[in-house]
């Protein structure tokens, strides 16, 4: 080997040590400029507020986090550009069910729910809920399937999206469970689907709980049953989906927080840190009941089991209904 071989070797060796150092060195003061927290949904939504929540805390404990909505196609335009982002920490994701969802109803998608993020923590969860319109001639979920068993075609019910969470656990519900014929209507948004059903103009709606709680307390729709283990300390006379006879059927709309892939194993564990933190608060879990969501901060490998399990129970649900986007 000769001399200038031995000093090249030498001057990358040096290089690469300055550079691990420096990556360590930014890791150890992070954060040390703003966070940003995507958000692949409009402003308002459930998510939305879930991360607007979380970053204020996180920043009354160190560093500057923002929230930045990228709404559209069913969340991928956002979760495309969290995966696209450099794997620094300083661009983070908050994802719900259709992370995992969009892929299996999506020849294409910008991103793999395997392979381009880092999980850091689940965040909150809420239950969804069977409601109908008070018009609607059933009281319980009994009665609901024999109409719309009676009744082929005659019925409608509303979902957020094609493809959304609550559209396949209709499906799933009504359907393939049940063999129930159900016209459904879907929507750009969990409002204006709660908006027609309030309307009447659709007569059934099963979504988050948050989104129609308001309308349960006043009236303007009926809840038959909540897809969950247990009853909503919010509405402790609404049975569970089991406890009206129809097991197996569980539902939930939850949060999660995730990073780029490649993003160093010290920021990750920060992050998990400060969010087992945070989601701790009374206030803030108060907050989060309040709006019927429970406060659920895990491991990374508590929200990588969570993705994989969502994931088989979808894939089901899409191949048996045979959905497709495209």
């Amino acid at each position: 080997m000769n001399r200038r071989t031995i000093v090249t070797l030498a001057a990358l060796s040096l290089s690469t040590a300055t550079l691990a150092t420096t990556r360590q060195a930014e890791a150890d003061s992070y954060p040390s400029r703003p966070v940003r927290i995507i958000a692949a949904i409009p402003p308002g939504s459930a998510n939305d507020v879930i991360a607007r929540v979380l970053a204020q805390r996180l920043s009354e404990r160190g560093g500057q986090y923002l929230v930045e909505n990228m709404p559209g196609a069913g969340g991928t335009i956002g979760t495309g550009a969290a995966a696209r982002a450099a794997a620094d920490g300083y661009s983070l994701l908050i994802m719900n069910q259709d992370f995992v969802i969009q892929p299996l109803v999506k020849s294409k998608v910008p991103y793999d729910p395997f392979k381009s993020f880092e999980p850091i923590s689940l965040a909150a969860e809420a239950p969804e809920i069977i409601v109908v319109h008070p018009s609607f001639p059933a009281k319980t979920m009994k009665e609901l399937v024999d109409v719309l068993k009676s009744n082929p075609g005659k019925y409608s019910y509303a979902s957020p999206g094609y493809g959304s969470s609550p559209h396949l656990a209709s499906e799933r519900l009504f359907r393939l469970s049940n063999g129930a014929d159900v016209l459904h209507v879907p929507f750009q948004g969990g409002a204006p689907a709660v908006t027609s059903t309030v309307g009447g103009h659709t007569q059934i709606l099963h979504i988050t709980l948050p989104l129609v709680a308001g309308h349960v307390k006043d009236g303007t729709l009926r809840p038959l049953a909540l897809a969950a283990a247990t009853r909503s300390p919010l509405f402790p006379d609404v049975p569970t989906l089991s406890e009206a006879g129809f097991p197996g059927h569980d539902v939930a709309f939850w949060t999660g927080l995730m990073a780029p892939t490649g993003t160093p194993r010290t920021v990750i564990d920060h992050l998990n840190r400060e969010l087992a933190i945070v989601l701790a608060l009374p206030e803030l879990k108060e907050r989060l009941a309040a709006m019927g969501f429970e406060s659920t901060p895990s491991s990374p490998d508590g929200l990588a089991k969570r993705i994989e399990t969502e994931s088989a129970l979808w894939s089901r649900v899409i191949r048996d209904g045979k959905i497709t986007i495209d």
